[in-house]
């Protein structure tokens, strides 16, 4: 599973200027509540958006993705 990395993309987007959400949504043309709650941490984009919020800021998607533990993806009682 993987998870959009937040701060590396806000980091990139500051660099570029962009400082807020709205900012960002323009930038990347993606709808405004869309990006509030991607940014929030409230939901993860899809792979169209990931690779929209990435292309904008000249980044590579997997600079911006982070590979994570699927807790849901182990049996019961499984350690990881």
């Amino acid at each position: 599973m993987y998870r959009l990395n937040i701060q590396k993309l806000l980091d990139a987007a500051r660099q570029h200027g962009d400082k807020s959400r709205y900012a960002i949504a323009k930038r990347t043309g993606l709808n405004t509540s869309s990006t509030y709650r991607i940014l929030a941490g409230q939901t993860q984009p899809d792979l169209n958006s990931a690779l929209r919020l990435a292309e904008a800021y000249d980044l590579d998607i997997r600079t911006v993705m982070d590979r994570v533990d699927d807790e849901a993806d182990q049996p019961a009682g499984a350690v990881a």
